[in-house]
């Protein structure tokens, strides 16, 4: 994990949201961009071949709206690599650590209601309940006693995957 930075990885993010969002989903019928895209930090999970970067198999985006609140938004995972069950969970820890790294006080996300679990397991609590793009959401806020800053985004995280037996 870490942030996308070479043209190859920011073009792998975007054909990634755009399988999970526009085909996949169906959310979004041609292009899931949007204004943030300008201002966000784009955070992505890559498969590894030989020790070497092969794909991007994840990615979320965080922007700092005012002051010490940011967000976070966009968070896919490649249908191949959902079974891992690690990709998720460790790019919210690296979008939000890197928020805290750069003062944030408050870190939101608008969380499609069925991955709400998934959120409440890492210790985010739900605000209130809206509708975004014909979908169910949750409006959720992490609890950032239990994210440590993390300065280094371009250095990331190493996570290791774990398939069940």
């Amino acid at each position: 994990m870490r942030f996308a930075s070479q043209a190859w990885e920011l073009a792998g993010a975007a054909a990634l949201r755009h399988a999970v969002f526009c085909k996949e989903q169906r959310v979004f019928a041609h292009d899931d961009r949007d204004a943030i895209d300008d201002i966000a930090i784009p955070i992505i999970a890559l498969s590894m071949i030989g020790g070497q970067p092969d794909e991007v198999v994840g990615t979320v985006r965080i922007h700092r709206e005012t002051g010490h609140h940011w967000w976070g938004s966009r968070l896919a995972v490649a249908a191949s690599h959902r079974t891992v069950g690690s990709i998720g969970p460790a790019l919210i820890r690296l979008a939000v650590s890197t928020a805290r790294a750069r003062g944030c006080m408050c870190f939101q996300a608008h969380v499609q209601s069925r991955n709400e679990l998934l959120f409440r397991r890492m210790r985010w609590n739900r605000i209130a309940e809206v509708d975004m793009h014909g979908l169910p959401h949750a409006l959720m806020q992490a609890d950032l006693a239990h994210y440590p800053p993390i300065a280094d985004g371009i250095a990331g995280l190493r996570t290791e995957a774990r398939r069940a037996a």
